[in-house]
């Protein structure tokens, strides 16, 4: 089970770095493309203040992260 989602696109330069920090962290989660999803990015827009900024990770808790470092998940993941 995945603690978060992690809102993304196919040419985010920041989502590929997180994505590598992530699993050489050994972080699970699942990820959606916004420009391949239906209604991902109305969901993006409303964690950023109508903002399309990606990364964008939202949690179980229905917090969110944006552009976040690696030690940053870990430490909300261990809040």
């Amino acid at each position: 089970m995945t603690m978060f989602t992690m809102y993304t696109t196919g040419w985010c330069g920041f989502c590929a770095r997180l994505k590598a920090g992530l699993a050489r962290a050994g972080i699970e989660y699942t990820e959606v493309d916004i420009e391949r999803t239906e209604g991902a990015a109305e969901i993006v827009m409303t964690a950023n203040r109508g903002n399309r900024t990606v990364p964008t990770l939202v949690f179980a808790d229905g917090t969110s992260l944006t552009n976040p470092s690696v030690a940053q998940v870990q430490a909300k993941l261990a809040a």
